[in-house]
């Protein structure tokens, strides 16, 4: 896009630093096509999806292979699996699946329906419990901890139904997703109101550029309910940014979108993995997978079928059998 950067406000400015990303910037010299997501104005026609094209999504080299923008090269994990098991009953939704996911990658993971897929981002998230294994977050032990103590570790997370708080502004959604506010203490707005109004000011500034650079900033003041289904995902994932994750979980991020927004969500995702972010991504659009992810990784019956490359992963009979009858739906 034109800009070359989104600047909010300084951390010291506030009592209490939102951490993580400070400055998103998007890749420079990339200009939106004509009729695309436009900062500061809503744009009619992410709601007419007869009328738009479809959208080349040109290869993309994660930032951990590309050795830039801060990343670190070496490929170290951010995420460990390690043999993790999710039972409900006699029923094995997860079986000891093991698996890294390197800082700096965009990591696809696929497989049909039925395969384990969101009930092992749960398990991530915190949302359920583990039967066995474990799962560390930079070394640290995310099992066991509550969804709130996962957020706040560094692990962002968006669903596959977006559900934004539809009375409440545009903007508000996005505030209320910043975490740890001191205004949320109630004898802090009696002994020290000055400092939660400097830290709502600075909620304010962050939500704002963070709704502007996922082209939502002519919303703002909107009520969430008048969305698209588009929208309600780039909401979500400027609700997730407020709390500045270092490893984001993306579920089914193109599910029920129309082109023109899936090239702003991609825009975007590319963004801010040039930044260092990480994404873990369930998607069943394979060739957004196929392009956009480096490695892929398979699950079928609760189990890792494979992961490694696209192309080698696209032509292992074992997933063409998964996703042909060899599981089930």
């Amino acid at each position: 896009m034109a800009r070359s950067g989104i600047r909010t406000r300084s951390a010291t400015t506030s009592p209490r630093a939102h951490r993580g990303i400070g400055t998103i910037s998007l890749p420079s010299g990339s200009s939106p096509a004509r009729g695309s997501l436009q900062p500061g104005r809503p744009d009619r026609s992410l709601r007419d999806r007869d009328e738009v094209a479809l959208v080349e999504l040109g290869h993309h080299t994660p930032a951990h292979e590309q050795g830039t923008n801060g990343c670190r090269a070496s490929g170290e994990a951010v995420l460990e699996v390690e043999g993790v098991t999710k039972r409900f009953g006699g029923h094995v939704a997860v079986d000891r699946v093991s698996f890294r996911v390197a800082a700096g990658s965009i990591t696809g993971l696929i497989g049909p329906n039925g395969a384990g897929k969101t009930t092992l981002f749960n398990l991530v998230a915190g949302t359920l419990p583990l039967t066995a294994g474990r799962i560390r977050l930079d070394g640290r032990r995310l099992d066991g901890q509550a969804p709130h103590r996962v957020l706040r570790l560094g692990v962002g997370r968006t669903f596959q139904v977006p559900r934004p708080f539809p009375a409440m502004t545009v903007l508000e959604n996005v505030m209320l997703a910043a975490p740890d506010q001191v205004g949320e203490r109630f004898w802090w707005n009696w002994l020290r109101p000055g400092a939660v109004s400097a830290e709502e000011r600075a909620t304010r500034d962050r939500a704002q550029a963070l709704l502007e650079f996922v082209g939502l900033r002519g919303l703002a003041g909107q009520p969430a309910r008048v969305l698209s289904g588009g929208q309600r995902r780039l909401l979500e994932l400027a609700r997730v940014l407020m709390a500045g994750p270092r490893l984001i979980l993306l579920d089914e991020p193109a599910a029920g979108v129309s082109p023109l927004v899936l090239e702003a969500i991609v825009e975007r995702i590319v963004a801010l993995n040039r930044q260092g972010v990480t994404f873990l991504l369930i998607e069943h659009n394979m060739e957004l997978v196929m392009r956009l992810c480096r490695p892929v990784l398979v699950m079928a019956g609760g189990a890792l079928l494979t992961q490694g490359d696209p192309d080698a992963v696209r032509a292992d009979p074992r997933v063409l059998d998964a996703y042909l009858g060899g599981a089930a739906p």
